[in-house]
């Protein structure tokens, strides 16, 4: 399967799992069409009866009626069942972006920008559902309404229908034109939504650095950039859009001008051509506003299509971004005495060389601290351990085995990882602990909750473990002390600490410091730490 053909797949999978939803949906669109068709013909018939003096029978209004109401259900329940549709679709686009999201690498996702990531999920995802509820399906059913009604004009006004070859290839080819311009400023658009999307988080995070630089001028200026760019796209698609429907609306009634016209000369030739009866006149009028309402149609739904178009073409860029390599074998870290090992190793981001043929082992039991100015790699060596980096040079071993070669399912059990700040998920104390791990016991998320001090906070609770967490239930401390808890609870053999402790007064870090010593306690252990007083072990220089 090619990737540059994710979306196609997924939505052709989404057909065949709905195959009753389906169905029903064109069995709609065709009743719609054909229900559709009746009414001006027995309206004519009607007319034509009373012109000619007779009485029009009351079977014959209540089946106008019928067939206008039938029409009206038929088109309801198409909207209705296109609506369910799209949001299917939109499910499973959503989930497949959230399992190539989970797979990609670290590297990879750093290279986003993080507005152009949500605007992938959100904006784009929904313009693919709209090519559903109001685009494609649509579109189609109103190319069908056209060529069902050419056939019956054919057969009503032979006139009319010379006239409607003549214009409808011309009304095409305006389309086509509106069609290529709005693709090209929809794409536009996009991209420009998505850099400013991405410039208000990068303002956020970065708001300090900014104010000390005295660079507010400049990023607000780069962000009205980035909206002006936006507005200009979008001014050129609201431009064709706005000339699209009075162009339509003008053929129309220079199309009834001319067959009016030509039916009224008395000329034997022409009426040939263009004579009808009254009843016949009002059927064709009738006719002739329904073909150009659908053509109409196709203006709004061609902006449909191709804002979808446009979200298609994003969405299928993010799933040809690079994947982490599944792990090969099935490889388990044995407790040899050199438990990790940094082996030559060199790493680097884009030309920027952070480590240089670095090389260390840390032994089974051992504790030892990464010690180093800003920058000197810290961070990026617990990068390499977690496996969300390969070195570019050298091996990273985690028990004789490369990081890489280690499965997924072993990797929870192997190492802990606690870093400066607690990220809560959505959930209970509990599944703060587990991460939603059914196999771990409650038996284990007692006893981490033990040894890290929070057994008595939590049991005070009304639900205790099933609590609802909230940003205030905790305090930071106690927020720091749940995030060991959750490191530790499978009783890894590796404990990784990224400065637990920064954010700390000399108080809680106490209290910190004393819950990872017990938890520690006959464990290989890599931090980092600024503070003398965190220092675990032997200290390795960066």
């Amino acid at each position: 399967m090619k990737q540059s053909n994710q979306v196609r797949t997924i939505i052709f999978q989404t057909v065949k799992r709905q195959k009753t939803l389906s169905f029903g949906i064109l069995a709609a669109v065709i009743g719609a069409i054909v229900t559709d068709l009746l009414p001006p013909l027995i309206l004519g018939k009607i007319i034509d009866t009373i012109t000619a003096g007779k009485a029009v029978t009351f079977a014959m209004i209540v089946l106008y009626f019928a067939l206008l109401a039938l029409t009206g259900f038929a088109e309801a329940a198409r909207e209705g069942m296109l609506t369910v549709f799209g949001q299917k679709i939109t499910h499973a686009l959503r989930s497949s972006l959230m399992g190539k999201f989970v797979n990609l690498t670290a590297d990879e996702i750093n290279r986003q920008e993080p507005g152009t990531l949500v605007s992938r999920f959100v904006g784009d995802v929904d313009t693919v559902e709209n090519l559903f509820t109001s685009g494609i399906i649509s579109m189609f059913a109103d190319a069908c309404k056209i060529i069902s009604i050419l056939v019956v004009v054919w057969f009503q006004n032979k006139g009319l229908m010379l006239v409607l070859l003549v214009v409808l290839p011309v009304l095409f080819a305006y389309t086509r034109h509106v069609q290529k311009n709005m693709l090209t400023a929809q794409i536009e658009n996009r991209r420009a939504v998505g850099r400013a999307s991405g410039h208000v988080p990068e303002t956020l995070h970065n708001i300090r650095t900014i104010h000390c630089l005295k660079k507010e001028k400049y990023m607000e200026k780069r962000y009205d950039q980035y909206i002006g760019e936006s507005y200009q796209a979008m001014e050129r698609t609201n431009f064709y859009d706005a000339i699209y429907s009075p162009i339509v609306l003008i053929l129309n009634a220079v199309v009834v001008a001319v067959v009016m016209l030509f039916s009224a000369t008395g000329n034997q030739k022409v009426l040939v051509f263009f004579g009808m009866s009254a009843g016949t006149a009002v059927a064709v009028m009738n006719y002739i506003s329904q073909i150009f309402t659908p053509v109409e149609s196709l203006g709004m739904e061609i902006q449909t299509i191709q804002s979808a178009i446009a979200g298609i073409h994003r969405i299928n860029e993010f799933f040809t971004l690079e994947e982490k390599k599944k792990s090969e074998g099935q490889e388990k870290a044995s407790q040899e005495d050199a438990f990790v090992t940094f082996e030559d190793v060199t790493f680097g981001y884009d030309e920027h060389i952070v480590l240089d043929h670095m090389s260390f082992q840390v032994n089974t039991g051992e504790q030892v601290t990464l010690a180093g100015r800003t920058g000197a790699g810290k961070s990026t060596i617990m990068k390499l351990l977690l496996g969300l980096y390969e070195p570019q040079q050298g091996k990273v071993l985690i028990g004789g085995v490369p990081v890489a070669k280690v499965s997924e399912k072993e990797r929870r059990s192997l190492y802990g990882y606690v870093e400066q700040i607690f990220h809560m998920v959505p959930g209970t104390v509990r599944d703060q602990i587990t991460l939603y791990d059914e196999e771990i016991s409650e038996e284990q998320v007692r006893k981490v909750a033990g040894l890290t001090g929070l057994v008595e906070t939590i049991e005070e609770m009304e639900d205790g473990y099933d609590t609802v967490c909230i940003p205030e239930l905790f305090s930071q401390g106690q927020w720091q002390l749940l995030s060991i808890a959750r490191a530790a609870v499978t009783e890894p053999k590796l404990l990784l600490l990224d400065e637990i402790t920064a954010n700390l007064d000399a108080d809680t870090e106490k209290a910190v410091m004393t819950a990872l010593k017990r938890v520690t306690e006959n464990r290989t252990v890599i931090s980092i730490s600024h503070r003398t007083s965190a220092e675990l072990g032997r200290v390795i220089p960066v």
